[in-house]
């Protein structure tokens, strides 16, 4: 009996994950950083099976396993996950017969809630800000106006945020066309207030500058952000580890919801190519709505009946 993806011989491994590579981008349309993530798990693992991944089998793969005992759950879980692609690829490829890839460990993580702000939480920000952005208003300050209005008003990742070119965002036009994650484009919506506070800090841009938020020869990194936005919080009493970006991100996302928001819709603006990533938030909801009940239902205060009592 012939060993499984006999085809495959020792020190092929390189070119089967470049077919891969190259499939996965044309076809899924997968991103640089996806590519070069999915690259850097399978060429570690080609290397640890000796260049044999192609053709592997439960034992070798079960091997894997055991290398990568120490690793994190979630680091296990998305090495795993690249190779059961890998196997269908070459399946599909007719490269082999079967597929060996239930026998890597699933390494499974329960998602956990975000972090979420409050309402109040939302209104200390952006007092703060109105406070910075009196006159004499400082430009430093009406940018960090302009770019919490982005964050918690749209939804925008830090990435797409700090990226954005300098016309992105036009005057009267309540929307922009995004192209994010993976490549997928989606539509923004701007509010009123966004778009006043980047017209704001549009206008101490200099015409020729190709970024709406400029920093040296480049735009402003995602490392600045996060350092502008931990301050902004700690200004409004907020501990670092609470607010991040991606935090006021969950809280566009969480308080609309909480408004009425559909979910598909939802799924939409956040630019989520799974809605099971999107539903995180109905646990969120969920869970105020339960604290709600036990906070203020009329029963709430009520003794309880012992059911296991007898009546007289």
């Amino acid at each position: 009996m012939s060993r499984p993806g006999a085809a495959f011989a020792q020190g092929e491994d390189a070119r089967a994950i470049e077919r891969f590579l190259e499939a996965l981008a044309a076809e899924a349309g997968a991103s640089r950083n996806t590519l070069l993530a999915y690259g850097t798990d399978l060429r570690a693992s080609s290397a640890l099976l000796e260049g044999k991944l192609a053709i592997a089998d439960a034992d070798g793969l079960a091997k894997l396993g055991e290398e990568w005992a120490t690793l994190a759950r979630a680091t296990i879980a998305r090495k795993s996950a690249a190779l059961r692609r890998f196997y269908r690829f070459l399946i599909d490829e007719g490269d082999r017969a079967d597929d060996p890839s239930a026998a890597l460990p699933r390494g499974q993580v329960r998602r956990s809630l975000p972090k979420v702000l409050s309402h109040g939480d939302v209104d200390r920000i952006f007092e703060v800000l109105d406070r910075r952005c009196a006159d004499p208003a400082r430009p430093e300050d009406i940018r960090a106006a302009a770019l919490v209005e982005l964050l918690y008003g749209s939804g925008l990742r830090a990435t797409e945020l700090v990226s954005l070119p300098r016309a992105a965002i036009r005057p009267n036009q309540p929307f922009l066309i995004l192209k994010g994650k993976g490549g997928r484009e989606r539509l923004v919506p701007i509010s009123d207030r966004a778009l006043q506070a980047v017209e704001r800090w549009r206008a101490l841009v200099p015409t020729g500058q190709p970024w709406l938020f400029p920093s040296g020869k480049s735009h402003l990194s995602r490392v600045r952000l996060y350092q502008l936005i931990r301050a902004l919080g700690a200004e409004a009493g907020i501990p670092a580890d609470r607010i991040s970006p991606h935090v006021l991100r969950h809280a566009f996302a969480t308080h609309l919801l909480e408004g009425g928001a559909d979910l598909r819709a939802l799924q939409t603006m956040l630019g989520h190519a799974d809605i099971g990533t999107t539903q995180i938030y109905t646990h969120v909801d969920s869970r105020r709505l339960i604290e709600l009940v036990n906070a203020r239902h009329p029963l709430a205060d009520s003794p309880s009946v012992d059911l296991a009592k007898p009546e007289p």
